[in-house]
């Protein structure tokens, strides 16, 4: 008579391998890290999120309101207009950081006299804290003392002085020129570390087939890169969207709120009008789109 080894029940099988002692261990090492993130991100979201359907107002708990906050956002003009600075500011600032970082990158991957100084100097930018390297480059576009418009002047690029932070479109391009400037060096770096793992194999090979120069980088080095091009500008897209102090410090939002963006506005109406509510809806308002965005990009690098 053959024998049949019966299956044990799923329920006992699930616990054992929950209950195992390696589980447990792991259960308790991450602990900390999930005790962390529930206390600093999931709990101060979901307030976030009760906060912006109340009428709450500063030093009052309002009334639940559902949806109104939002709904009165779509029916301002300020907002729309925010929408509109928003991705004007994002969208330009992350293409010129990926061009730019892509170009440097494979500048730096060259052969050259003291390249190890010079990619450690390009990491400054993002070392020095925003605050202080902002405040020199309001100095740098003061109105009256603007080095820029002296350098640009002395070498006849313009006829007469640029206001750059007095004239809606010239502040637009100010915060812009600031953010590319300060995220450079990440793109740069982490483009660099992307090339770095390329084979070069594969471009002695495309050599002895007889491609040029730009044909290997359009058909080994971007499809090699994708991945890592993917994750930086997912994580520079977010971390612009949501940006404050280089827009703060050199604009305040103005002026007429040509660079009023959500960071901005959000604290105008939050913290310093006291409409708590609605500025939590001004925060959380692109983050259903965010989302998908992500979602998006995870599922591309997971296929790639």
């Amino acid at each position: 008579m053959a024998l049949t080894a019966s299956a044990p029940p799923v329920g006992k099988s699930w616990a054992n391998r929950v209950l195992k002692p390696e589980a447990l261990t792991g259960y308790f090492l991450i602990s900390p890290a999930v005790f962390l993130m529930l206390l600093l991100l999931a709990y101060p979201f979901v307030l976030a999120v009760w906060i912006s359907l109340t009428s709450r107002v500063l030093g009052e708990p309002g009334r639940f309101i559902g949806l109104g906050n939002f709904i009165k956002l779509l029916h301002d003009t300020l907002f729309l207009q925010t929408v509109w600075n928003s991705f004007v500011y994002t969208l330009s600032t992350v293409v010129l950081k990926m061009v730019l970082g892509v170009i440097l990158a494979l500048l730096l991957n060259q052969e050259m006299p003291f390249r190890n100084l010079i990619r450690g100097a390009l990491l400054l930018p993002w070392i020095v804290p925003t605050s202080l390297s902002v405040l020199t480059w309001l100095w740098m576009f003061d109105s009256l003392f603007s080095v820029v418009n002296y350098i640009l002047l002395g070498v006849g690029v313009i006829s007469r002085k640029i206001p750059w932070l007095g004239d809606p479109f010239w502040a637009m391009v100010s915060v812009v020129i600031v953010n590319t400037w300060r995220g450079l060096p990440f793109f740069a770096i982490s483009f660099l570390a992307g090339l770095m793992t390329i084979p070069k194999e594969l471009y002695e090979a495309a050599e002895v087939d007889g491609a040029k120069k730009a044909r290997q980088f359009w058909h080994i080095t971007l499809p090699l890169l994708q991945p890592v091009i993917a994750v930086v500008v997912l994580f520079s897209t977010i971390w612009t969207f949501a940006d404050f102090q280089i827009v703060y410090i050199l604009t305040h939002g103005g002026p007429i709120n040509a660079t009023q963006i959500f960071a901005t506005m959000a604290y105008d109406v939050a913290l310093v009008a006291g409409r708590i509510g609605e500025g939590s809806a001004i925060s959380l308002f692109l983050f259903p789109a965010l989302l998908i965005v992500i979602i998006f990009m995870l599922r591309f690098l997971r296929r790639e």
